[in-house]
């Protein structure tokens, strides 16, 4: 069963390729019609997650949030599978990178950097452009899947571009030596934290949210600089990634600094255009309150 769901997959992506971009957005809008009114996929917690975030608006407002979501959440989903296949030139074209010279100035003083992204806008193009777009060796976390034949063409197909991966489950492998040029790794920061006694809590989004400890952890234990990865929209089908200096120095944070940082940058950008991040994740299933009954 599992060799056959990995033969759909190859002829979806072979598929993909031969597919220009009018007709992947064509399918993109009927995809957001069965995401958004049929199946209504998670809509009962997009819009709860959306309203807590944003009390101040109107019902008006929060469905017109809902509805550009759904519709970039089709987008990238088909993006993602025309990624499997995209050149290098259409990569280039449809991704910007921006301030690459704060890498530049770190790669020089022969520092490596900690760069913290989240689920914003179009993270799978980032896999692919961003190795070539700075000096460091870059290197991403990511979840396995279960099926390993399609686990192995991704993962092939997502490092064609120099990017290398790196299960989360094996994080601790990528600091346990110093490596002989500097790397930039890339970690996802936004995500719920699987251990709720170790998670730095911080005010995000009108609400007391539980944070992964790692990134921070990281940080203190490595000393490497941490920059923030900023993702745009340009317009359809094209994004933007911008690099800001988050921390120069971990050592001189107080605990849960860097976190609040972090998530500073990431309210800041969602408040602008809140339709591109992942409202779909049960970020907020637990709190303070609930952890100590």
């Amino acid at each position: 069963m599992k060799f056959l769901e990995f033969i759909s997959f190859r002829i979806l992506v072979a598929a993909f390729w031969l597919m220009p971009f009018w007709k992947l957005y064509f399918l993109s809008d009927l995809l957001y019609f069965f995401l958004f009114r049929v199946f209504k996929y998670r809509k009962k917690v997009v819009i709860e997650n959306i309203r807590n975030s944003f009390p101040e608006k109107t019902d008006a407002e929060i469905n017109k949030i809902v509805s550009k979501f759904y519709l970039h959440l089709s987008d990238i989903t088909l993006e993602s599978v025309k990624s499997m296949s995209m050149s290098e030139r259409a990569l280039r074209k449809r991704y910007v990178v921006k301030n690459s010279e704060i890498a530049d100035e770190y790669f020089k003083a022969g520092k490596s950097i900690l760069c913290l992204t989240s689920h914003y806008g179009n993270w799978e193009y980032g896999i692919l452009a961003t190795n070539n777009a700075i000096p460091h060796q870059t290197i991403a976390l990511y979840l396995p899947l279960t099926n390993r034949h399609s686990e192995k063409y991704g993962l092939k197909r997502r490092k064609r571009f120099g990017m290398q991966l790196v299960a989360v489950q094996d994080t601790k492998s990528i600091f346990e030596k110093e490596p002989e040029t500097p790397v930039a790794i890339i970690m996802a920061a936004d995500q719920s934290p699987s251990n709720l006694e170790r998670a730095i809590w911080v005010d995000f989004l009108n609400r007391e949210t539980p944070c992964i400890h790692g990134p921070e952890a990281y940080a203190h234990k490595t000393g490497m600089p941490a920059v923030y990865l900023k993702v745009s929209r340009l317009k359809r089908g094209y994004y933007c990634l911008e690099l800001e200096k988050l921390v120069d120095d971990p050592s001189a944070c107080k605990p849960g600094e860097i976190t609040e940082k972090y998530f500073n940058l990431l309210e800041r950008d969602i408040k602008n255009k809140p339709e591109y991040w992942l409202w779909s994740h049960r970020r907020w299933k637990y709190t303070k309150d609930s952890l100590k009954k």
